[in-house]
């Protein structure tokens, strides 16, 4: 492609007791006769840790450096400010991210990538996974993958499969096991890599998945190597304990439509698989908070059908009382244990749906976090489910994690239903409840996570730690837990003889993996404590991970890998960083130099001019005009983002809003003079616009036909035929008579108004008006708002542009604050310069109310009064 030959690519893989290295080599040369730009382009699982990256070009090597996050990017500032690197890791789907780099080499020069990344295989329905993402984009002379697996207490069901192999594939998908070796290969040939006989594409595009489970003798494994212990355990042939779920189901507005369906849908099939000595109830949060039935009910023939027939009746309406619906589900759950209406060896739990924010009853997140854990206290999981991309998951997983469950995201598309079930069946069947592994105190340091509130059939519990004394090379655990008859006790001992006598094969095992296993479960474990903690323990949690992140040069969420690349020929350094799930990937900013709203200036008095006018600090332009068309400039990519809000008429949108300068600007909806009978998306433009300045006491409210300015109880009036400048203390204003006006408030933003007027006789529009903000910068980080969210950089890549609806409109796949979105090519009005006619201004739409883009649902802004 381009004159860049891929031709060796190479996938090997390792997997040890569960724990798996992956090496991907990719060698290509430049067979152009001028430097050309290579690129290295995978995608790996959000479970694993990059270990390691190095490219090799022409015999010469460049390595990726693991430093401390804040040491590489001081490290990296200048050459940010010189806008000369890139984030190298996003976030590009459910499972996984992806890692590029490009450099750009002479003629005829070959390049070595080479990537290496481990993670722990967790067990689920019975059998490991592991995910390799295969996507040459091109046909390639030498393609392999190759996993070898070892595990000392044998293989079992060993399975692989390919979403991308066909018939003529099947063949050359090769797996064998025997005892305690397993091995997949897959080795196509340039020809068998064609989509057909004469084509140059590649079928290669899709998920190579690799199933396997051990042979279970006993319930538990230990192994012991090198001064380091992993115990596995998973018993397999023990009866259910029955349980008791409480489903609480967000049943806001913002669920409306496909969601609420698939939510329905779920819930009708989890009903199919819930067992008859279960106990179950339903709670839906709106605005107001309603139960099924007032107590936790049993599973009977006759309570499902009648469960069923509830569900199909549950509709999306009203705010989200979020602190309401959760704490009725624990109140309930608290009382029918107290009351004895459960039996007593049962597993308790709490699922909770949600897509939004809480904006009801109590709305402080901090605040919810503390009475759900008081009201909790330990005594069973909560597991928090966060649909689409309007919640906060940061607080959703705080908060699971407090209360000893997990989050998850559901993703908004077309099989939600089936991952809302997927999760059910994953906690469907508790085995145990209480799990303890206890291992002798005076003989074991550094232990990780060894108490569990339940264990599912189907999983598996894995705990490691490091002897006191390294040459020790026995040990005995003892193992608890609550069964649904009785208690469960066991001992287990294990040597190093025994486990050296496991691993005789020893071309299979890669250094100190047992060592390394530890290293990286307990790094995942701290990184999870450290999510819910505060104050010195988050800092010790923190110092601690980071040691060991690059004690064992793992790239997680506290260290960045610098990628160094030849000084010639234009290249740029690079930092490889951790997206975490929830929070935006890392990105490098390019500010450019640029002149805002020069067409203003001359209507301007001269001493207001410089301050609409930025030479170096970076310029957000953002506005909203017309049906609500808000348009995000992104200067780094001298592009925009684009979306609209379809309202009612009447609604009040928060635009802005500023705790630190106390300025807020919110907008009304108006609509046409009538509604269009063809279109199901009426028409609402901006009528009334309301600006404040509640440190100054100052409000001025702009509708088509006046300007109102009150300063504390004085009030003063304008109408549109004025030309104005009138300065007072924190406010200046400027009338350009017809046109537009120019307001700036104390030492924060201004705002400029396009007023735009119809003829008055049209049959169909009224007059309305636009806002396009200058100097955004001059607010506080803590900006939030429809617009003001955007006054803090922002950046987005697209992917993957393809044949929209539209011929004129293009559909790409945007990546932007983690989510993954699709979005078409297109174009909106500015009216700054032309209130007549506009300009057109390209920009990517983000369909959905600015779903995936804007923080939270656009139902979020919806505010009350314009001031």
């Amino acid at each position: 492609v381009n004159d860049i030959e891929i031709y060796s690519m190479k996938i090997d893989s390792k997997i040890t007791s569960r724990f798996a290295r992956n090496v991907i080599t990719s060698e290509a040369i430049n067979r152009g006769n001028v430097h050309k730009e290579v690129v290295f382009d995978v995608e790996l699982p959000k479970t694993a840790f990059i270990t390691n990256f190095s490219m090799t070009i022409d015999g010469v090597t460049y390595p990726g450096n693991i430093k401390e996050k804040e040491v590489a990017k001081k490290q990296y500032e200048k050459a940010v400010s010189q806008g000369q690197t890139a984030g190298l890791v996003k976030a590009s789907g459910r499972k996984t991210e992806r890692f590029s780099v490009s450099v750009n080499i002479a003629a005829a020069s070959k390049v070595v990538f080479e990537l290496t990344y481990e993670e722990l295989l967790k067990r689920q329905f019975g059998k490991y996974e592991m995910f390799i993402k295969v996507k040459p984009k091109q046909l390639v002379r030498n393609f392999e993958i190759e996993v070898d697996i070892f595990e000392p207490q044998g293989i079992t069901d060993l399975e692989a499969e390919g979403t991308f192999i066909t018939n003529d594939l099947q063949d050359i998908l090769r797996k064998t096991s025997s005892g305690k070796k397993g091995s997949v290969s897959f080795k196509p040939t340039l020809d068998q890599q064609r989509t057909c006989a004469s084509c140059s594409q590649s079928v290669l595009d899709g998920d190579l998945i690799v199933k396997y489970d051990v042979k279970r003798t006993t319930p538990d494994n230990l192994q012991i190597v090198n001064g380091y212990f992993v115990h596995f355990f998973a018993p397999t042939n023990l009866p259910n304990l029955s349980k008791n779920v409480i489903f609480v189901i967000d049943t806001s507005g913002s669920m409306a439509g496909r969601e609420i369906q698939q939510t329905r849908e779920a819930l009708l099939k989890i009903l199919d698989d819930i067992k008859h000595e279960d106990y179950f109830n339903f709670i839906l949060f709106g605005s107001e908070v309603r139960t099924w039935k007032e107590t936790l009910i049993k599973a009977t023939p006759e309570n499902l059908d009648e469960a069923r027939n509830f569900v199909r009746g549950i509709i999306a309406d009203g705010m989200t009382n979020l602190h309401g619906g959760l704490m009725r589900g624990i109140e309930m759950l608290n009382a029918a244990h107290e009351e004895n209406r459960v039996p007593k060896r049962s597993a308790s739990i709490i699922i909770m749906l949600t897509d939004g924010q809480p904006n009801v009853g109590i709305s402080n997140t901090q605040e919810i976090q503390t009475l759900v854990k008081k009201a909790i206290e330990g005594k069973y999981p909560l597991y928090n489910l966060g649909f689409g991309y309007g919640v906060d998951y940061n607080f959703l997983e705080k908060m699971a994690l407090e209360n000893k469950g997990l989050a998850r995201r559901i993703y908004p598309d077309s099989d939600s239903a089936l991952q809302l079930q997927g999760f059910y069946d994953e906690v469907s069947r508790p085995m145990l409840t209480d799990v303890e592994l206890n291992y002798p105190e005076n003989e074991i340091s550094d232990l990780t996570k060894n108490n569990f509130k339940h264990f599912y059939d189907g999983s598996e519990i894995v705990v490691a730690g490091r002897f006191t004394d390294h040459n020790q090379n026995s040990l005995t655990v003892d193992v608890k837990g609550e069964g649904p008859d009785d208690a469960l006790s066991f001992t287990t001992h294990q040597d190093a003889q025994q486990t050296a006598k496991a691993f005789e094969e020893q071309q299979y095992i890669f250094g100190e993996y047992i060592e390394r296993l530890w290293a990286y479960l307990t790094i995942e474990q701290l990184l999870e404590k450290r999510i819910a903690a505060t104050g010195e323990e988050k800092e010790n949690l923190t110092a601690e991970a980071l040691d060991l992140s690059l004690k064992y040069n793992f790239v997680t969420p506290l260290t960045s890998m610098v990628v160094t690349k030849p000084e010639d020929l234009d290249n740029q350094a690079g930092i490889a960083d951790k997206p975490t799930e929830g929070r935006g990937f890392f990105t490098v900013l390019l500010y450019e130099r640029s002149q805002v709203f020069p067409d203003f200036s001359s209507s301007v008095p001269t001493a207001l001019a410089p301050s609409y006018v930025s030479a170096s600090s970076p310029t957000w332009y953002t506005s909203v005009d017309g049906d609500p068309h808000f348009i995000i400039s992104v200067p780094q990519k001298e592009d925009a983002i684009c979306f609209n809000i379809n309202e009612n008429p009447g609604a009040i949108l928060n635009l802005i809003k500023d705790p630190v300068t106390g300025i807020t600007v919110n907008g009304e909806l108006i609509g046409d003079k009538k509604a269009s009978n063809d279109s199901k998306i009426q028409n609402t433009y901006f009528g009334k616009l309301g600006i404040t300045n509640k440190h100054l006491n100052l409000r001025v409210l702009v509708t088509p036909e006046k300007i109102t300015v009150q300063n504390g109880a004085e009030k003063t009036g304008f109408t549109w035929l004025d030309s104005v400048t009138l300065q007072q203390e924190g406010l200046t204003l400027i009338i350009n008579r017809k046109k537009n006006l120019v307001l700036s408030m104390g030492s924060g933003a201004s705002f400029v108004i396009v007023l735009h007027q119809v003829w008055k006789k049209h049959p169909l529009h009224q007059d309305f008006l636009g806002l396009y903000t200058l100097d955004s910068g001059k607010l506080s980080k803590q900006t939030h708002g429809l617009l003001g969210q955007f006054f803090h950089p922002i950046d987005f890549t697209i992917l993957e542009i393809h044949p929209g609806s539209d011929p004129k409109k293009p559909d790409a796949t945007m990546i932007v604050k983690n989510n993954e979105l699709t979005v078409t090519r297109g174009w909106q009005k500015d009216y700054r310069k032309d209130p007549k006619n506009g300009i057109d201004i390209p920009c990517w739409f983000v369909h959905n109310n600015g779903a995936g883009l804007i923080e939270g649902v656009h139902t979020d802004y919806i505010v009350s009064s314009l001031f």
